[in-house]
C-alpha cells in the first residue's frame, strides 16, 4: 500500500536520476561513437602524457599530504587536552572556506619577486636581483601545497570523528595490556579510523582532479585544463569528451580502490565501551609541539591568506568595484540561490519518496543521483554542453518552422543549462543532509499523523517539513556555498557577458591583477565561512556532549 503511493516519487526519482547520469553517458557515449580526430592524435602525442603524469604526482602529493596533516591535527584534537585545544578543534575545519585557486592567488602575490617577502629579504641583507634563490611557487609542488593547505579539513573531520567515537575501548584495553600511547595509535587506533582516513583522501583528491583554476594560473597541464583547451581553444567536442572520459575513470578509480584494497577486513569496534577518553594532558615541549602542530596548518590555510586578502581589498582592491561588483555578486547569488532553492526540494522529495516506499529501487536511485558530487565540474560541464546544445538547435529549428524566426539559443544562451549542470554536481550534498536529518525521525511520528487522516503530503508538510527545517536550511547553505565557489564548470558553461565572483576573480588572477581579484576572492572566502561557522559549533557542541556523558 505505502509503496504504491509512493510512486509518484519514485517516478520522480526515476527521472531524476535519468537527468543526473545523462552527463555521464553524453561524455561515454561521445567517447565511444566519436571515432579518433586529428586533435585527440595530436594530444596523445603531445601533452596528453604530461596530463597523466601531473594528475597522477599531485594525487600522490595531495594524498600523502592531507592524510598526514589531518590525522596528525585530528589525534591531537581528538585524544589530548593541551592549552588551545578547545580553539584548535573548531578552528582547524576554517580552511575550507578558502578556494584553492583562491589561495594560488594570494601566496603568488605574497610570494613573488615583487611581493613583501622577497622585497624584505632584499632590503634586510642588500641583495640584488640574481643574488639569491628563491623557491617558485607556480610549480607542481607549489600547487600540491594549496591543495593540502585548503583539503587537509576532508581527512581531519572524518578521522577525529572516528578517533572519538571507535577508539576508546579498544585503548583502554590496550593500555591494560601494556601498551604505549606510540603503540596503541598504530596498532589499535589507526587501522580502526582507517575507513574513514581513506574516505577524507579520497574526497580531497576528487576535489583535486576537479580543480581548474589553481593547476591552470600555475600552469600544471592537468585533464580539466586539457578539457578546457580541447574545448575553447582547439574547438574539439569529441576530444574534450575523450579527455573528460579520461577524467571520471581517474575519479571511479579513487572510488573503487578503498574498496578493493580492504578485501576482506573489517574495521568493526567489538566492544561496548564507546564513551570518550579523557584527553592525556600534555606540557611542557609536547604541549608546544602539539600547538605548533595545529596552528602551522591553521595559518598557512586560512588566518594568513585571509589576512592578505583584506589587507590587499582595503589597500587597493578592484578598480571596477561599484556597480560593476554588485553585478557580479547578483549574478553569483541568482545562480547559487537557484540552485539551493531547486537542490533542497528535489533532495526532500528523493529523500522522502525512499523513507515512504522502502524499496532497493528508490535507494539506489537516490545513490545513483548522489554520485554526481564525485564527478569533476568540467566532465559535467562537457556532458551537459553536448546534449543540451544539440536540444538546442532543434528547438530553434522546429521554433523557425512553426513562427517563421529563430529565436537563438533558449537553454545554453541562458543559465537554465548552468544551473543543470551545478544541480548534477552539487545535489548529493543536499540529498545527503536531508536524508540524515530524516532518518532521525521516528517511524511513529508517520504512523500517528496516518491514524489523525493526513495524508503523505500532509504529513511531509505539517509533521516532516517543521522538523526538518534546520536541517533543509543547513543544506541549502552548503548547495549555495558550493555554488559560489565552482569555476571550471561555470567558466565553460555560462552565457555570454556573464560573470560571476569565481569568474571575475580567476579573469583577473590570470591578468596578473592580483590585488584588484582580491575583492571577488574575498567574498567568496567570506560566504563560504557561514556553514564553517554552523560546523564549528557542532563540533564543539558534540566535544561538550562527549565530556558531559562521561563525567555522568
Amino acid at each position: 500500500m505505502r509503496t504504491a503511493h509512493s510512486s509518484p516519487l519514485l517516478l520522480v526519482g526515476l527521472v531524476v536520476a535519468l537527468l543526473a547520469g545523462l552527463p555521464v553517458a553524453s561524455v561515454g557515449l561521445n567517447l565511444l561513437l566519436g571515432g579518433t580526430s586529428e586533435t585527440w592524435l595530436h594530444l596523445v602525442h603531445t601533452v596528453l602524457p604530461d596530463y597523466i603524469l601531473n594528475s597522477l604526482w599531485l594525487c600522490l602529493g595531495v594524498g600523502c599530504g592531507v592524510g598526514l596533516v589531518g590525522v596528525a591535527t585530528a589525534w591531537l584534537t581528538a585524544m589530548h587536552d593541551f592549552p588551545g585545544r578547545r580553539f584548535f578543534e573548531w578552528a582547524m575545519v576554517l580552511p575550507l572556506a578558502m578556494p584553492a585557486y583562491v589561495m594560488a592567488y594570494v601566496y603568488t602575490d605574497f610570494l613573488q619577486f615583487v611581493g613583501p617577502v622577497q622585497t624584505a629579504l632584499r632590503e634586510s641583507f642588500g641583495w640584488a636581483h640574481g643574488d639569491y634563490w628563491f623557491p617558485d611557487i607556480r610549480t607542481l609542488p607549489g600547487a600540491v601545497l594549496m591543495f593540502v593547505c585548503v583539503l587537509y579539513p576532508y581527512v581531519y573531520l572524518l578521522a577525529r570523528t572516528a578517533f572519538i567515537e571507535r577508539a576508546s575501548g579498544m585503548l583502554e584495553a590496550a593500555r591494560t595490556l601494556g601498551m604505549g600511547p606510540w603503540r596503541a595509535f598504530f596498532a589499535v587506533s589507526l587501522p580502526l579510523a582507517r575507513p574513514a582516513i581513506v574516505a577524507g583522501i579520497a574526497l580531497a583528491l576528487m576535489e583535486t582532479l576537479a580543480d581548474y583554476g589553481t593547476v591552470a594560473y600555475f600552469a600544471v597541464d592537468t585533464f580539466t585544463t586539457g578539457i578546457y583547451r580541447a574545448w575553447f581553444s582547439l574547438g574539439d567536442r569529441v576530444a574534450a569528451a575523450q579527455l573528460a572520459a579520461m577524467l571520471l575513470g581517474f575519479v571511479l578509480f579513487l572510488l573503487m580502490a578503498e574498496r578493493t584494497s580492504r578485501g576482506r577486513a573489517r574495521y568493526h569496534n567489538t566492544t561496548g565501551r564507546n564513551r570518550p577518553l579523557a584527553g592525556a594532558r600534555l606540557g611542557g615541549w609536547p604541549a608546544l609541539f602539539a600547538i605548533l602542530a595545529c596552528s602551522l596548518p591553521l595559518l598557512l590555510g586560512f588566518v594568513l591568506p585571509a589576512v592578505l586578502l583584506l589587507k590587499m581589498a582595503l589597500t587597493e582592491g578592484d578598480a571596477q568595484f561599484g556597480e560593476r561588483f554588485l553585478i557580479l555578486a547578483r549574478n553569483s547569488f541568482v545562480l547559487a540561490g537557484a540552485t539551493a532553492l531547486i537542490g533542497v526540494l528535489i533532495a526532500l522529495l528523493l529523500a522522502y519518496g525512499a523513507r515512504l516506499s522502502k524499496s532497493a529501487l528508490a535507494a539506489g536511485l537516490n545513490r545513483l543521483v548522489g554520485l554526481g558530487y564525485a564527478v569533476p565540474g568540467a566532465v559535467i560541464a562537457v556532458g551537459v554542453l553536448i546534449p543540451v546544445t544539440r536540444l538546442d538547435n532543434w528547438l530553434a529549428g522546429q521554433w523557425t518552422s512553426w513562427f517563421g524566426y529563430n529565436p537563438g539559443l533558449l537553454l545554453t544562451g541562458g543559465i537554465a543549462a548552468l544551473i543543470y549542470a551545478y544541480l548534477v554536481r552539487f545535489l548529493a550534498v543536499a540529498l545527503h543532509t536531508v536524508e540524515s536529518s530524516l532518518a532521525k525521525i521516528t517511524p511513529s511520528m508517520d504512523d500517528a499523523a496516518r491514524s489523525l487522516g493526513l495524508g503523505q503530503g500532509e504529513t511531509l508538510r505539517r509533521v516532516h517539513a517543521p522538523l526538518l527545517r534546520g536541517s533543509l536550511f543547513t543544506a541549502g547553505l552548503l548547495v549555495f556555498v558550493d555554488v559560489m565557489k565552482e569555476l571550471p564548470a561555470t567558466l565553460v558553461m555560462r552565457p555570454f557577458n556573464f560573470d560571476t565572483l569565481a569568474t571575475q576573480a580567476y579573469t583577473l588572477a590570470s591578468d596578473e591583477r592580483l590585488a584588484e581579484a582580491s575583492t571577488a576572492a574575498l567574498a567568496i572566502v567570506a560566504v563560504g565561512l557561514l556553514p564553517l561557522i554552523a560546523l564549528s559549533r557542532q563540533i564543539s557542541a558534540s566535544r561538550r556532549g562527549a565530556s558531559g556523558s562521561t563525567a555522568t
